[in-house]
């Protein structure tokens, strides 16, 4: 039996912190699916298809890593893809009460389904896609908190904004 696990999130855009995550998940589970959920109380910068492209790219040297949207309930995707593990990152004591809700529906709703919490590494502690975009936005490096292919998008995107 295969060992696989989903990774949701909205990734918008995705940063090192995420991909550390991914990759320690990667080199747990056989497979696992980073998966772009549709979180409807965020107003992302970049679309569906953009995340898709970058989060792809992003883990390209991933072999065991797939790439997916969707729009629902978590564990009901995770059940699609005959995932046995949800994979999520924690930085913050604060992120650990969302996250303990989050678990604990999605046991309600899915008993079979395990979640992992994956420790981020003390230098993505900070780091967020909310702070990533908002230094992006007036010109700051991210060079250390993006792979290059976000960081392009998100000149891109800015300067569009602006013209």
């Amino acid at each position: 039996m295969s060992k696989i696990a989903i990774c949701p999130g909205s990734f918008d855009p995705i940063t090192f912190g995420h991909l550390d995550i991914i990759q320690r998940g990667a080199n747990v589970f056989d497979e696992v699916y980073v998966v772009i959920v549709n979180n409807s109380a965020k107003n992302s910068l970049f679309s569906v298809e953009e995340r898709l492209e970058l989060i792809t790219e992003a883990t390209k040297h991933m072999p065991n890593v797939k790439v997916d949207f969707y729009q629902g309930l978590t564990v009901d995707y995770a059940e699609s893809v005959s995932a046995n593990a949800i994979i999520r990152g924690l930085r913050a004591t604060s992120d650990f009460e969302y996250e303990m809700q989050g678990t604990s529906m999605n046991r309600f709703l899915n008993s079979r389904i395990e979640s992992f919490f994956i420790m981020t590494k003390n230098q993505y502690s900070f780091l967020s896609s909310s702070i990533v975009k908002e230094v992006a936005k007036y010109g700051g490096d991210i060079s250390e908190l993006v792979p290059p292919v976000v960081q392009e998008a998100l000149s891109k995107k800015y300067a569009q904004q602006k013209g």
